[in-house]
């Protein structure tokens, strides 16, 4: 059976997940995490991406990156952003063969709430698998650079830099502000059926975002998006308290 080919849209944000083949572990030291966040810096310029957040774990990685008006960018960084950590790893353990599963999983992602929502699902990865208590006590997430202030950045050692998405921009003029906002949303009860909405339109390879978006994208690419799931689109909703 062919593989379900890839939706990928110009200047629209894509969640992204790799896992290692056979969940392998990919990074186990921090030079590891580290020479994977150097590479996604270097790249993301010599391929103007942009990323709005990101979370490395031990066996895979979420990214959540928006390619320009040359959509096929985003599978080249990916490629090589692949590649070289394939090499890395074995000429670091003296092996050959394969490190990641055979094709990464990717949705492009509405903006408005669908955005912020996805950062939070991103970012909280290290709380829902029970590896720490708080977003903040994890290095390799793009959570501790997204609430540091401009000056602890500055003296930072990490090469690791995101871009600010637009609703997390949104949230506030201020900084500090914008910061206090999000650190409350993260906190805040995740709505019923969210996170099984997330993970499923990534492991389908369909959009997170609600009908409008699915027609809109359908209209724009020319086929039917197939297999939306039964029953009406969990609808994805931001506290008002956030604006």
């Amino acid at each position: 059976m062919p593989r379900t080919k890839r939706i990928l849209l110009p200047n629209c944000p894509h969640h992204i997940v790799q896992r290692g083949h056979n969940r392998q572990v990919i990074f186990a030291q921090d030079e590891d995490f580290n020479n994977y966040l150097k590479n996604i810096q270097e790249l993301k310029i010599k391929f103007e991406i942009k990323v709005f957040a990101y979370c490395l774990m031990t066996n895979h990685i979420h990214l959540l990156l928006q390619p320009g008006d040359e959509v096929s960018n985003l599978w080249v960084f990916m490629k090589t952003l692949a590649g070289r950590t394939t090499r890395y790893f074995n000429i670091l353990e003296g092996r050959s063969g394969t490190l990641w599963e055979s094709r990464y999983k990717s949705s492009p992602v509405q903006r408005d709430q669908y955005l912020l929502a996805c950062c939070r699902y991103i970012e909280l990865n290290p709380v829902r698998a029970n590896i720490v208590e708080k977003p903040s006590d994890y290095r390799w997430s793009s959570y501790i650079t997204r609430m540091s202030s401009d000056k602890v950045k500055e003296q930072s050692d990490r090469d690791m830099d995101i871009d600010l998405d637009p609703m997390f921009l949104g949230l506030s003029e201020k900084e500090e502000i914008r910061r206090e906002k999000y650190s409350k949303f993260l906190q805040e009860n995740i709505p019923s059926g969210e996170l099984d909405f997330l993970r499923g339109v990534l492991n389908r390879g369909q959009l997170t975002g609600n009908s409008y978006f699915t027609d809109s994208v359908e209209q724009i690419i020319g086929r039917r998006i197939e297999k939306r799931g039964k029953g009406r689109p969990v609808k994805v909703t931001m506290p008002t308290t956030l604006f």
